[in-house]
């Protein structure tokens, strides 16, 4: 399950499909030295992403 807390690195290790659901919301920085340091709900802040939504989405791509 991801959560806010996670890194965009965390969620990537765990299936790097979900890429893509990053880069649809906006979230393009995934190779940045960021996106192991921050929180997913520190970098959606940041690019003004709606991270509920996003956090929604990952999970229902690693639920199926």
């Amino acid at each position: 399950m991801v959560t806010k807390e996670m890194s965009i690195r965390e969620v990537l290790s765990l299936d790097p499909g979900t890429a893509r659901l990053f880069m649809e919301f906006g979230m393009h920085c995934l190779g940045c030295p960021h996106a192991t340091a921050e929180s997913i709900e520190q970098a959606g802040a940041v690019h003004g992403v709606d991270v509920d939504a996003l956090i929604d989405a990952l999970n229902k791509h690693l639920n199926a």
